[in-house]
Parts: C-alpha cells; structure tokens; sequence
C-alpha cells in the first residue's frame, strides 16, 4: 500500500477526532453553562421568597408596568372569591412519582380581575380515570396564600383535550373567554396555611430548576467522552504506529 493513501486516511482520522472533540467538549460546557443558569435561578427565587408577601395592589400595578415576571416567585397573599364552576382538572400532572390532576380555580378580586389557582394535587383512580373528587364549595370572600407563577405548563394534547372538566392544559385567554373572566398572565400555587381546613390536596410543589446535579453529570460524561477520544485517537494514530516502527 502507497504512502499516500495511508497519508489521507491519517488526516481523515484527525479530522473527524478534532470534531468528536469539539463536539462533546462544547456540550459539556453547555450543560455547565444550564447548571449556572439554575444556580442562578434557585438564588433568585430563594431571594424573593424571602421577601414579605404581596397583595393584589402590587400585582395589579406589576401588570400594568409589564413587569409581572419580576414578582415571579414572591409569597401572594390575595382575597378574593372562588369561581368553583370553572374549576379544571389538569390531567396527567405528576406529584411524588405519582399521576393525577393539578386542580385549577379562578380567584376573583373585587373590581373583576381574577388570577387562576393552582390549589393542589389529587391523586388518579386507577380504576377509573374520569372519577374526581368532590371538593369543598367555600362561598364568600377567602384568602389565598402562595407563590406567584407563570401560568401552569403546558403538556402535549390531543384534539379536544383542552375541553371539559378534565383538561390536558389551559390557554388563559380561551379559558377567560369560556368563563368571561379578565384573567392576569399568570398564577398562585397554592400553599397549606396555619389553621387551614383540610380540603384532600396535595400542596407539595415541585421545585423548577432545581436539577442542578443531573447537568453535572451529563457535563462529566461529555467531557468524558472527549478525553477517551483524546486517548483513542493518541494511542492509535501516534504511539501504535511508533511502536511497530
């Protein structure tokens, strides 16, 4: 065999290691540069939770301003009446490992305005996937504490599955529309309070970007997989060779 031929199989080796290494060495600072980005965001929120709660005055005022994301995380405290006829289960939410519905209400302020509520988590009959709970119906003016939210995610869905009780997601401005409701861009989740009764729902929320370890972990292996193509590459194209010289 040529030297030639032996020559340009030795720069097509090279050029395909140099781009696995820049390939798996860039997704592994990628996913440092996403566990940063969590870091910060877990600071952020840690931040304003520590914060005194809000009421519906600074809310109203943060919408108006176009500034509703910067209370994002903030304690709420709003009064308000429930609107218990359009209240939806959210299907296929999980909580602890387990499958069930994310139950939303509407809390409606005084001048009209109302924010959805992601009161809490119930549980899925595995016998029968359409059978919800029966909740309590309070009446009058209540106070809701939680932690302001974007509206609740959004999950892949069928055709007509954003009708009905039973609901894959909610698209806020067809759901006011239904109820002719004026709803804000975003949410409360709903926490458990002192002297609260209890009303079945499960109120332990996932906490959003606090994965930070998996991003580690993915960075390991990528950077891993660059010094093995490191070595391989050392190990084929130079010392082998050298050896049978």
């Amino acid at each position: 065999m040529s030297a030639v031929p032996m020559r340009r199989g030795f720069w097509w080796i090279t050029l395909a290691a140099v781009v696995a290494i820049a390939v798996t060495a860039s997704l592994g600072f990628w996913q440092l540069g996403r566990a940063e980005q969590k870091l910060a965001l877990q600071a952020q929120r840690e931040q304003r939770q520590a914060m005194p709660p809000v009421g519906w005055e600074a809310v109203f005022a943060a919408q108006a301003d176009g500034r509703l994301d910067e209370l994002h995380d903030r304690t709420v405290r709003l009064a308000g009446q429930w609107v218990h006829e359009a209240t939806v289960f959210l299907d296929n939410r999980t909580m602890n490992g387990r499958v069930g519905f994310v139950v939303v209400t509407p809390l409606r302020h005084a001048s009209g305005q109302a924010i959805v509520v992601q009161r809490g988590w119930v549980p899925r009959r595995m016998d029968d996937r359409t059978a919800l709970p029966e909740l309590p119906q309070i009446e009058g003016v209540v106070t809701v504490e939680g932690r302001l939210a974007p509206p609740p995610s959004r999950y892949y869905e069928f055709a007509a599955a954003n009708e009905g009780v039973i609901r894959q997601n909610i698209d806020l401005d067809a759901y006011g529309a239904e109820w002719s409701l004026a709803l804000l861009p975003a949410s409360v989740q709903q926490v458990a309070t002192a002297g609260q009764a209890d009303d079945g729902l499960w109120r332990d929320w996932p906490v959003v970007g606090s994965d930070v370890h998996k991003h580690y972990g993915y960075a390991f292996q990528w950077f891993g997989l660059s010094t093995l193509t490191v070595i391989l590459y050392v190990w084929f194209q130079i010392i082998v060779p050298r050896r049978r010289r």
